[in-house]
């Protein structure tokens, strides 16, 4: 029965469920159906309001209530709902000429994500002041659990800056493609771009690698890297909530 119902709440083109009891069922089952996909659509709306501000709201609702029949919620809980919106707006044909939404939606849901993860205490930044400048390359971080690396072939984090009001609207003259850290250290989600070689390194600590292990795989994506401003800037982000020697682990 639930399956049935499911279907045909968000297939206008499917039969009724049976059982149905009302004067009229089949009218009363369409006001059903449509505030159904008209709330889910607000959820997205709400879940991505750059990407809403960016193609319009008509655009937005009518796409959501695409996607919305074609992925309805998996869950009763809402938070993640949208998880699969990004590769959905990658393949749609009427959002071609938007190749970046993809990316700015990747990024809105990462910001969700942030928000929500756990809370986690990070070391205070004058911790790396008192490691031992020849056991820094064999220690290990924990990083804190609402960090995110995110690698856009767009400058997605400038776009979605501009059209959430945290940059005035401006002609981008980059298009350069943007690595980005997206972190809730406290109470507020930071949204970072980062230098060439950040995205490698974050990514290898997030694996386990120490961090000289982590700097040689930064180097290797850019010879630009320097591991002390990104290290200093990794504990001045609040990104660290632990830090091991690896020979004490072992």
């Amino acid at each position: 029965m639930q399956p049935t119902f499911t279907t045909a709440l968000l297939d206008a083109a499917h039969a009724l469920p049976p059982g149905l009891l009302a004067a009229d069922p089949a009218e009363r089952f369409a006001v059903y159906r449509n505030n159904v996909v008209s709330g889910l659509s607000r959820a997205l709306a709400a879940g991505f309001p750059a990407v809403e501000a960016i193609v319009g709201t008509e655009f937005f609702a009518a796409m959501a209530a695409i996607f919305v029949r074609q992925s309805p919620p998996a869950s009763p809980v809402l938070l993640d709902y949208g998880a699969t919106l990004p590769d959905f707006l990658r393949d749609f044909t009427p959002a071609t000429e938007l190749p970046y939404l993809a990316d700015v939606a990747r990024l809105e849901l990462a910001y969700t994500r942030a928000f929500h993860a756990t809370d986690a205490h990070p070391l205070a930044a004058d911790t790396l002041g008192r490691l031992a400048a020849d056991r820094i390359g064999g220690l290990r971080v924990t990083l804190h659990p609402s960090l995110q690396i995110l690698r856009a072939d767009y400058p997605a984090a400038t776009i979605w800056a501009m059209n959430t009001g945290r940059l005035p609207l401006a002609e981008i003259t980059d298009w350069a493609a943007q690595d980005m850290l997206v972190l809730r250290p406290q109470y507020s989600v930071d949204v970072v771009i980062l230098a060439p070689g950040e995205a490698a390194f974050l990514t290898a600590l997030q694996a386990g690698s120490t961090l000289g292990e982590a700097a040689a795989a930064a180097l290797d994506a850019a010879a630009t890297f320097d591991l002390g401003p990104a290290l200093a800037a990794l504990f001045m982000r609040g990104a660290v909530i632990a830090c091991m020697d690896s020979q004490e682990d072992s």
